[in-house]
């Protein structure tokens, strides 16, 4: 089974819009577009149900059952308890919170990893706590390949570690890390793991339960949704962490790491992310539990962009003045290509925008990564990211325009 382009991209009103015609977008890493499901029910929240929820008239009731909705279907898909997933304005407040929560909870001397791989905005506050204390040890990538090896985890792992911390993929290297196999290294050594799985939620979302990770992070805007950042919190861990809410919320698990009043609004919409895969599943004929049907449509997803990124990779492959970071093989990736080149990565985007490709330049917050590979953030890469709404002639379109400005 192959995954149905044309029914995918008719759930995304993007591909019908007059100023977006002739363009193909690749800085999908950056931000998806959003799934029609999730722009109706957002529509239908700030006009029919634009009221405080929980309450006891019907446009209140409403309004606080799409958000329970969200929470229950999301949670599902995502393989693990209702009340382990929660929402907040985005991943890195969310990480900032987490952050705060270990900081109040763990003792000086005692240790935190982090990675080099990692997007700065979702290692910074990790990084900061080192100034109360606590020690931060950096597991660092191959600078030729920028491939995390688990053995060298290994080597940083000790009786003083509580928390490893590393991308699911990196939003320059693209290569997908070994989850399940770091999560029971950490596991096996006393400490706790925390995914940053932004980058690669857009390609299919994960089965958290199943992996075991204890904490699981992403972007609802780059999985098709509004600009929320939902968080997966394994209930062990979350029991223990300190409340960072408000006090009469501490009871709760979903609510404990919202310091802020949740978006009433964007929190209902993302119930139409699960609408999404619904369709999906429904489309192809995918059966089972929520997990399960998500589990099919993300090997839909994942198939196809290998299918579409593995020519791109070898033609950017042929080219000697080119640097291409991360695997060359499609499999072991997500579509997130990062090219570090003669020109700026800012320049060789503008010279694709001009010909219809909407790509992006610069370091992304990568900058710890891009050193470490020996390539300077301040003149950049050129990044070319796709998901599963990109079509075979997208491609086609990008491999001729890359031949013309390079």
């Amino acid at each position: 089974m192959q995954l149905d382009i044309n029914f995918v991209r008719a759930q995304f009103p993007a591909f019908s819009v007059p100023d977006l015609q002739g363009q193909s977008f690749f800085e999908n890493a950056g931000g998806s577009y959003t799934c029609g499901q999730v722009i109706d029910r957002l529509t239908r929240f700030y006009t029919e149900r634009k009221v405080q929820p929980y309450g006891p008239y019907g446009a209140s009731r409403a309004g606080g059952a799409e958000m329970d909705e969200a929470r229950m279907r999301l949670s599902a898909m995502l393989g693990v308890e209702a009340d382990e997933l929660s929402f907040g304005p985005s991943t890195t407040a969310n990480t900032y919170v987490l952050a705060q929560a270990f900081r109040q909870w763990m003792k000086p001397g005692e240790a935190i990893i982090v990675t080099n791989q990692d997007h700065e905005a979702n290692s910074g506050p990790w990084r900061r706590l080192a100034a109360e204390g606590i020690e931060i040890r950096e597991w660092r990538h191959d600078p030729e390949t920028g491939h995390l090896n688990p053995e060298d985890l290994e080597e940083l792992l000790d009786e003083r570690v509580r928390l490893v911390c590393f991308p699911h993929c990196s939003n320059v290297v693209g290569e997908i890390n070994p989850v399940v196999e770091i999560t029971a290294l950490a596991h096996a050594a006393g400490a706790f793991v925390c995914v940053d799985g932004v980058s690669y939620a857009p390609h299919g979302f994960p089965d958290v339960g199943l992996m075991g990770p204890d904490i699981y992070l992403f972007s609802a805007y780059k999985t098709y949704g509004p600009h929320q950042g939902l968080m997966v919190i394994r209930r062990a861990l979350g029991q223990q962490l300190p409340n960072q809410g408000h006090e009469f919320n501490g009871g709760t698990l979903y609510k404990r790491f919202t310091p802020a009043g949740p978006d009433h609004a964007q929190i209902a919409a993302c119930a139409g992310m699960a609408d999404y895969i619904d369709a999906l599943a429904d489309h192809h004929g995918l059966r089972g539990q929520p997990n399960e049907r998500a589990a099919g449509v993300h090997d839909l997803m994942r198939d196809h962009e290998v299918r579409l990124l593995q020519p791109l990779l070898d033609h950017l492959g042929e080219r000697n003045a080119l640097r291409l970071l991360g695997p060359r093989d499609a499999s072991l990736r997500a579509p997130t290509v990062a090219i570090a080149a003669q020109r700026p990565g800012a320049e060789l985007a503008t010279d694709l925008a001009a010909k219809g490709i909407m790509a992006g330049g610069g370091d992304f917050y990568a900058g710890r990564a891009l050193r470490g590979m020996r390539v300077d953030p301040d003149k950049g890469v050129l990044r070319l990211s796709f998901v599963h709404y990109t079509a075979q002639s997208d491609m086609d379109r990008l491999m001729s325009v890359l031949d013309d400005i390079l």
